[in-house]
């Protein structure tokens, strides 16, 4: 979809939101019908023209945009190719996730060993496996969601298995900013899926708390590794006291 389906879409859907007609719209704007939709299916707006159109929307052209912004399709996961490609490339896998947090081109050559011109091939690797939309002077437009998921037992997920989560959990969790809790239980069905909602919606709140920082300068942040795990589990020494 280009990025004037994009807008006629959403000034539709706006329209649609506040039950507003072509001819309502029309009248607002001291235009006939007929050339209100003719502007709509050829998809061609002035800027004063859509400036008036989202004044009677009660929109800011920025609203308008950051609509836009949210309603584009992100890519949640990658095929299993994509993800060997980035366990195959450490460098890569690394900027792939600076981009994720919203690092700039500047923070990442300047906190990482990675050098001017090789972070442009980088992105432009990115670029071509569609995680980002490379702009002028290396700036980027993410495409990744913030709620990306690995494949499971994918290559991300067998990297992680043994790279990561292992290592992530050898500590005592006793330091600033570090937190460890475990909860065991015998749950309903139904209780056991309003858990795994809820636990979905801290994934999604982290997940856009993220993406709100990435906005501040890197010195104002830190990582941060967060670990959620559910599934059926009894203690092997309690099992071993079955009857």
């Amino acid at each position: 979809m280009s990025q004037l389906d994009r807008v006629v879409a959403t000034l539709k859907a706006q329209l649609k939101q506040r039950q507003m007609t072509y001819n309502q719209l029309a009248s607002e704007l001291n235009m006939s019908e007929a050339n209100i939709k003719r502007m709509f299916s050829q998809k061609q707006f002035s800027l004063a023209r859509l400036e008036e159109i989202c004044t009677v929307l009660s929109l800011t052209m920025s609203d308008l945009f950051l609509l836009i912004e949210h309603q584009t399709e992100k890519l949640s996961s990658l095929t299993a190719e994509q993800e060997q490609e980035l366990i195959d490339n450490p460098k890569l896998f690394l900027v792939a996730a600076c981009v994720r947090d919203g690092w700039s081109f500047d923070e990442i050559i300047q906190y990482y060993q990675v050098e001017q011109l090789e972070c442009v091939q980088l992105l432009a690797k990115l670029d071509r496996l569609k995680m980002i939309q490379l702009l002028p002077d290396n700036q980027y437009k993410v495409l990744i969601a913030q709620d990306f998921h690995w494949l499971p037992n994918g290559p991300l997920e067998q990297f992680m298995e043994k790279e990561g989560l292992t290592r992530f959990m050898e500590s005592s969790f006793v330091g600033d900013n570090s937190f460890r809790f475990y909860m065991r239980g015998t749950y309903t069905q139904s209780t056991i899926d309003l858990i795994q909602r809820k636990l979905n919606q801290l994934k999604k709140d982290v997940a856009q708390l993220n993406q709100e920082d990435a906005k501040l300068p890197l010195s104002n942040r830190q990582h941060i590794g967060l670990l959620f795990a559910m599934r059926p589990w009894e203690l092997p020494i309690f099992k071993a006291l079955r009857r």
